[in-house]
Formats: C-alpha cells, sequence, structure tokens
C-alpha cells in the first residue's frame, strides 16, 4: 500500500494528465465563452479524479475541496485532504503552463492544533513535481541576476514598488546582490512556488484573500524543502477555510524581508 505521500502523488499526477488531454482534445478556445466551459470541464474532471481516488482509498478521511461543497465535520476529523483540484483555471483556460493540482493532507496529531503531514503540487504542462517526501534544498542565490519574488498577475500586493526599494538596499548593504529584485508574474499558486523552488525565483507574495487548498500543498512542499514562511503560522482546517497573507522566501533571504515587509 503506498505511502500518504505516494498515493498523493499519484493522484495528482492522474489529475494532471487527464487536464493536459482534455485541453488537447477540447478544441478552438475563441471566446469567453469558450474559455469559461473549458474551465468547467477541467474543473470536474480533475475533481472527479481526485474525488473517485480518495474515496476508494481513503475513504474514512475528511476532504476539503475548492470543487465541492464544505462540512464543518472536517472541522472534527482525523485527517483531512485539502485540494485544489485546478489551481490557475484562468491560465488553464489561456493554455498557459502556469496551472497546478494541489493535494495535502492534515493530520489532527501534529501539534498542539493539528497540521500538514503530506502534500504534493504538481505543474503538468511542465512536467514539475513538488512532493513533501522528495524535498530539494534551495540553491545558493544568483549572482548572474536580480533575484526574482513572484506575485500574482491579476492582484500584485499593495506597496509592492517600496517593498522591492527597501530590499534591493538591504540586500546591496548586507552583501548579498547589488543586482537588486524584479517581479516574476505567475498564475497558480502552485505554479509561482513551484518557480521559487526550482530556483528561479527567490520569494513568493501574496497580500491575502487566499483559501487554504490554495496554499496548504504549495506551502508544505516549499517548507519541507526549506523554503520559509513569514508572517505567522498559517492553521489548516479551519472554519472559514481562510489563508492570511503570505511572503515564502530564500532562507538567505529572511533577515532582508522580516525587516522590510509590512
Amino acid at each position: 500500500m503506498p505511502t500518504d505521500a505516494q498515493f498523493a502523488a499519484e493522484i495528482a499526477h492522474e489529475a494532471g494528465l487527464a487536464l493536459l488531454d482534455l485541453r488537447a482534445g477540447f478544441g478552438p478556445v475563441e471566446d469567453e465563452a469558450r474559455r469559461h466551459a473549458l474551465k468547467d470541464a477541467g474543473d470536474e474532471v480533475a475533481q472527479g479524479i481526485l474525488s473517485q481516488r480518495l474515496t476508494a482509498h481513503r475513504g474514512r478521511d475528511a476532504v476539503l475541496s475548492e470543487e465541492a461543497a464544505d462540512s464543518d465535520a472536517r472541522l472534527t476529523a482525523e485527517r483531512v485532504w485539502i485540494i485544489d483540484p485546478l489551481d490557475g483555471t484562468h491560465e488553464y483556460s489561456q493554455g498557459r503552463t502556469d496551472f497546478a493540482v494541489h493535494v495535502a493532507l492534515w493530520q489532527r496529531n501534529v501539534g498542539p492544533a493539528g497540521g500538514l503531514t503530506d502534500a504534493v503540487v504538481d505543474v503538468p504542462a511542465l512536467s514539475e513535481v513538488w512532493r513533501t517526501d522528495e524535498p530539494k534544498e534551495p540553491q545558493p542565490l544568483p549572482t548572474n541576476r536580480a533575484l526574482r519574488i513572484v506575485v500574482s498577475r491579476s492582484r500584485p500586493p499593495a506597496g509592492l514598488s517600496r517593498l522591492l526599494e527597501d530590499v534591493s538596499v538591504a540586500m546591496a548593504d548586507t552583501g548579498i546582490t547589488s543586482r537588486g529584485i524584479e517581479v516574476a508574474n505567475v498564475g497558480s499558486v502552485g505554479a509561482k512556488l513551484g518557480e521559487v523552488m526550482a530556483g528561479r525565483a527567490e520569494a513568493y507574495l501574496h497580500p491575502g484573500g487566499l483559501n487554504e487548498w490554495d496554499l496548504a500543498a504549495p506551502q508544505a512542499c516549499a517548507v519541507a524543502a526549506g523554503f520559509v514562511p513569514l508572517g505567522g503560522d498559517q492553521a489548516f482546517n479551519q472554519m472559514p477555510p481562510k489563508a492570511g497573507p503570505v511572503l515564502i522566501c530564500h532562507p538567505d533571504l529572511v533577515d532582508v524581508f522580516t525587516a522590510n515587509w509590512r
């Protein structure tokens, strides 16, 4: 029997492949109506796969999904799967690569209030998979380019320009780099933190407004790899399932972001 982490990777990968197949065979997406139809079809296909597999192989566990009705019964469950079958529906419908499948497991027996134990982010269009049981250590900070912070394409954080200026000065003063920091705009939260874990960016910032299914799997994978979340502890399996502001960065940047963010 596969471990929870192996099982999560298997079902996320299956859903990701199904999303690619669906989009490839969907036909022209020439207007908003067709894009909306592709979004709905993608959500339905990926949710169906994850739900079926969870019911068949982890049927005693509760599930919190963006694409299914929520129930407060999960608040007393010992194990809760927190899933986003298709994070980045907009990007998916546009033929982009920055969408992902998120699968995370929360368990009550972790710490005083429970915590995430296993997680997978599958970015199928890039053939990239991030797992808590197979973490990849942060690469050294680059010396041949500006550092990069990944933010939302549609909702850039307020005060971002000032933050970039302050962090650039702090990095130069402390000898980290004199090349500064620039913005990278990416869709899905999983794809955003995938950029950080792959070494193509060094930090991810979101000012708030996320749900648990957006953040659970990506944050768990990033933390397992050694990246550092700032802004206080994020609790999961809450009601309502909302997530607060978050900044996750390379461990060598914790001090400069701590001093200049917020």
